[in-house]
Formats: structure tokens, C-alpha cells, sequence
């Protein structure tokens, strides 16, 4: 059966009030409120969407975790989202163009979120940082977003990112400047270092251990800084301007 001009334009108005889902109501997709049940999980933790956060990633299984710490500042695992796609191996980014995820430790900021991306909603994970800077690695607009599509980035599906969005969102609402990105090609046990000992990345990846013993050590993560090329973990003493420069001697390997 034909629809009418009139039922052809009702259906086409119905069609488009559907995918704008709560865009239709007034609410833009970067300010969907967290579920009730969100907040209920997350207050059973003894924490809030205003506290702090703290994201993990492992590209070998796929995997985004989500942390929030208690009122004893002890983090703990709020969820974990499996990865739609990342691009290129194990291994951190080296150039722009080489469809490499990256690994490391980063920083996001409200500056760095993007409510009106082109794969739903995204986040900058700050690539290049200061220890990628030195050693002349290069690249841009390396993402965690929807859209389940990826060249270089974290690929989430649109429901996940919906909810990452908006917990990054409350958290900078609680009053925090910024939320920390771990991402590891693998989960740091000894027994994962072994497989892949032969990896020209072995180095690299060990220094990553350091950084993610920190989490199971004291419920923290690390803070994170750059000496002689490295990166070193809850430092007690100024790093060198030079992130190549020579480390502390409180601080060295």
C-alpha cells in the first residue's frame, strides 16, 4: 500500500523523533543522565558519580574497565566494557598514520571531550604525551568514542560510550580537573611478560608494570611522570625539565 503524502510526511516526522531518541525531549546525547541503576551500583560501592575516576584498557582482551574510589580513596572496579574494536597490534603508537592504538599513561580534561564527534561521543586520550613526545612519536585525534569503528582509536558501542560519557562528565561536575587513561596491551601479570618476552616492546612494557602493580599495591594509581625516557611512578623527588634527562637518584630504576 502507498502513503499518501500527508501519512508519508507523518512517518518520516515519527522515523526522526525515533533516532533522535532523547534528543527529542530536549536532551542532548553529551547530558543523557546516568541510569538509576548506574548511581544505585555505584553508591553500593560507597562512592558517587562525583568522585574521581580512573579508566583502564587492555587491547589483547578487548577490554575497558572503569574505577571509582571509596570515601577511604581505595579505587575500586565499578564495570567492564568489552572493546568493539582497536586498531594494529600490541605495541605503542610510533607515527602518525600507522593505525596503532596507543599505550601508556594519559590524562583527559574537559577540554579533551567531544559531544558532537562523528562516532557519537568521544574522548581525546591526550596521545602524544611527554614520554611519546620524546622519543619523536607522532599522532592526532587518537580517540575512545562510539561508533564501534576504529583507525588508531578505542571503538565502544554507542550505549557504552553513552554511559563512559556521562560518568567522565559527573566526575568533572564533582569538582575534578581531570580523570586517568591507563592503556596496556595486555594485563600486566608475569605470566603475560613471559609470552611475549621476546617482543621488541618487552622493555617498554615492563616499565607499563610498574605503573599497574601501583593500582594493586595501594588501591591507587600512580601518579605518573618522565625521566631518561622512561616513565616513573609516584616520584619523590622533581623530575628533570628533559623528559630524556637523568632521573633522581630517589627515583631511578
Amino acid at each position: 500500500m502507498r502513503l499518501t503524502s500527508p501519512l508519508l510526511l507523518l512517518a518520516t516526522a515519527m522515523l526522526a523523533g525515533l533516532l533522535a531518541g532523547c534528543s527529542a525531549l530536549g536532551i542532548a546525547k553529551d547530558q543523557q543522565p546516568l541510569s538509576a541503576r548506574t548511581t544505585s551500583v555505584l553508591a553500593a560501592m560507597d562512592t558517587s558519580p562525583a568522585a574521581p575516576m580512573l579508566v583502564r584498557v587492555f587491547k589483547e582482551s578487548s577490554e575497558l574497565e572503569v574505577w571509582k574510589p571509596d570515601t577511604g580513596g581505595r579505587y575500586r572496579l565499578f564495570k567492564t566494557y568489552a572493546i568493539c574494536k582497536w586498531s594494529g597490534e600490541l605495541g605503542p603508537k610510533i607515527k602518525e598514520g600507522d593505525y596503532q592504538s596507543p599505550e601508556g599513561f594519559y590524562r583527559v580534561t574537559p577540554g579533551m571531550m567531544n559531544p558532537k564527534s562523528s562516532y557519537y561521543l568521544s574522548f581525546n586520550t591526550g596521545f602524544p604525551n611527554k614520554l611519546d613526545r620524546a622519543h619523536g612519536r607522532t599522532g592526532s585525534n587518537l580517540m575512545v568514542h562510539g561508533d564501534c569503528k576504529s583507525v588508531g582509536c578505542y571503538a565502544m558501542t554507542d550505549e557504552q560510550m553513552k554511559e563512559i560519557y556521562a560518568l567522565a562528565r559527573e566526575s568533572f561536575n564533582g569538582g575534578n580537573p581531570s580523570f586517568k587513561l591507563e592503556l596496556y596491551p595486555f594485563r600486566m601479570t608475569e605470566d603475560n611478560l613471559a609470552r611475549h618476552a621476546t617482543n621488541p616492546n618487552i622493555e617498554f612494557w615492563r616499565n607499563l608494570k610498574q605503573g599497574y602493580d601501583a593500582l594493586g599495591a595501594d588501591g591507587r594509581p600512580a601518579d605518573v611522570d618522565v625521566c631518561e625516557g622512561k616513565y616513573v611512578f609516584n616520584a619523590k623527588a622533581a623530575m628533570p625539565a628533559d623528559p630524556m634527562g637523568q632521573c633522581p637518584v630517589t627515583n631511578a630504576a
